[in-house]
């Protein structure tokens, strides 16, 4: 079975949200046995390795979740090519930033 075409973006939407409802259940797990008293707890908490990698993990498999989804809105709604082309780039640039953003604070609360 080839994975061309809708469904290789269906197993990408049900992969990712699988991974982010496991992510969160644990978050949310972890948050209520143990919550972190002050700012320095929350910087412990989210340089541990473990918990970096999976937040970082978290943040990548959210964009391409929202991505996909996004996408099949604009190519079933915007019918124009260069309308579909220009929300396409606009929105793939705001998903890019946003990443690296979430990478950004990651690191630093890692450095610091």
């Amino acid at each position: 079975m080839s994975l061309l075409g809708g469904q290789r973006a269906w197993l990408l939407q049900r992969v990712t949200a699988v991974y982010a409802g496991v992510y969160l259940l644990g978050a949310v797990a972890l948050l209520l046995v143990r919550p972190p008293a002050d700012h320095g707890a929350w910087l412990a908490l989210v340089a541990h390795p473990a918990v970096w990698l999976a937040t970082a993990l978290f943040v990548l498999v959210l964009l391409l979740h929202a991505w996909v989804g996004l996408r099949d809105v604009i190519l079933d709604y915007l019918k124009p090519a260069w309308v579909r082309l220009t929300v396409l780039t606009l929105a793939a640039g705001v998903f890019l930033v946003m990443g690296f953003w979430a990478l950004w604070i990651l690191i630093d609360a890692v450095l610091r």
